[in-house]
């Protein structure tokens, strides 16, 4: 994440307030509207694909420890994705 200086964005009687509670120091400011995670990226494109791809090669027969090693994952993250793949499939998906 990046970050821009206070003082190029804000009024200095603004820094001088927020100086007497955090000073020298970085801080966090949330944005107003919460973004969904990957909108920014083709991140969430990414891993979507690759979980369906991961599901669609255990439906055809390759095992836990087989995916694994072909997507370099812990096969407990194997796991993770393929309940939550036949949930999505299955209508049962977590919200």
């Amino acid at each position: 994440m990046s970050y821009i200086k206070a003082e190029d964005v804000l009024p200095q009687e603004l820094i001088d307030t927020i100086q007497q509670y955090v000073d020298g120091k970085l801080i966090y400011i949330p944005c107003k509207e919460k973004q969904e995670w990957g909108s920014m990226s083709s991140a969430k494109v990414f891993f979507r694909e690759r979980n369906a791809k991961i599901y669609e090669t255990y439906k055809s027969g390759m095992g836990l420890r087989e995916l694994a090693n072909s997507f370099s994952l812990s096969e407990k993250s194997i796991q993770r994705i393929l309940r939550n793949q036949k949930s999505a499939v299955t209508g049962n998906a977590k919200i």
